[in-house]
C-alpha cells in the first residue's frame, strides 16, 4: 500500500515552487517545509541553518522555542548534530539521546540534557559538492524514524536545499551569501574584540564562546552584552 505521505510531500514541493514563483520569500518557503516535517513525521520541532563550518552559521527558521534553543546551544559550543551532519555530509540519527553515544559532541549532549529532547535527527543540506547547511529535527520522547520516514525526511530536506540554493545563486538580497555567517550581534561583538585585541576573527569568536561556556550562557547573549556595553572586551579576558 502506498504511503499517502509521499503525495503530501509532492504537494509541499508544488506549493513551495508556486509560492516562490509568485514572489514569496525564502523564509516563507522554509516555514512551509518545516511545518510539513512536523505534520508528516513523528517529531515535535525543526530548525534550518545555513553554515560555513563551526565558526559561521545563520539560523533561518526554528519552529518553536526548544528548536531555537537547540540551534543557539550548538552555535555557542561549536558542536552538535547539525555540525556533525554538515561535516560528515550524511544524516545523524540519535533516537535515544539519553542512552546513545554522543562522543562527537559530548559537551552539547550534557547541556541539552536539561531540555525536553529525547531524540535528535540532523540532516545535511547538500547539492553535489556544495554543502549549504543543516536541518535539525527533535522529538520530546525517544524513538526511531522508520526507513519510510527517513525517506520522507530526505525528500523534504531536498526541497529545502533547492530553496536555499536558489537564494544563494539568484538573489543577492537573500538571507545569506558566500561570506562567513554568524548572527549580526555575534558578528558585531567579534569585531569589537578584534579591534580591542588585534586578534584574528576565529580567536575572537573562540573567546566569546569560551566566556559564554564558563558562565553558563549562550554566546548570542554574551555578544549582546558586549555590543550594548554591559560587558567590555576586557571583561572576557585576553583571547
Amino acid at each position: 500500500m502506498t504511503d499517502p505521505r509521499g503525495d503530501a510531500v509532492e504537494q509541499v514541493r508544488a506549493s513551495v515552487v508556486g509560492g516562490m514563483s509568485a514572489g514569496g520569500t525564502g523564509v516563507e518557503a522554509l516555514e512551509r517545509i518545516c511545518r510539513a516535517c512536523v505534520d508528516l513525521l513523528p517529531i515535535d520541532g525543526v530548525s534550518v541553518s545555513v553554515m560555513t563550518g563551526t565558526s559561521g552559521r545563520e539560523s533561518l527558521y526554528a519552529s518553536d522555542e526548544v528548536a531555537a534553543r537547540i540551534e543557539a546551544l550548538q552555535f555557542s559550543l561549536g558542536e552538535g548534530p547539525c555540525f556533525q551532519a554538515f561535516d560528515a555530509r550524511r544524516p545523524v540519527l540519535v533516537p535515544d539521546l539519553r542512552h546513545s553515544s554522543t562522543a562527537a559532541w559530548p559537551v552539547f549532549a550534557a547541556e541539552i540534557a536539561a531540555e525536553p529532547v529525547g531524540a535528535l535527527f540532523g540532516f545535511p543540506l547538500l547539492s553535489g559538492a556544495i554543502s549549504i547547511g543543516a536541518l535539525d529535527m527533535y522529538r520530546r520522547t525517544s524513538g526511531w524514524l522508520t526507513a519510510t520516514e527517513v525517506g520522507i525526511a530526505l525528500r523534504l530536506v531536498d526541497i529545502a536545499t533547492v530553496v536555499l540554493l536558489g537564494l544563494r545563486l539568484g538573489d543577492k538580497d537573500g538571507p545569506w551569501s558566500d561570506t562567513p555567517m554568524r548572527s549580526a550581534t555575534v558578528h558585531q561583538a567579534t569585531g569589537m574584540l578584534i579591534a580591542e585585541f588585534g586578534v584574528p576573527a576565529e580567536h575572537a569568536l573562540a573567546r566569546l564562546r569560551g566566556y559564554a561556556y564558563s558562565v553558563g550562557r549562550l554566546v548570542d547573549d554574551v555578544a549582546d552584552d558586549v555590543v550594548n556595553r554591559r560587558l567590555s572586551p576586557a571583561d572576557l579576558g585576553p583571547p
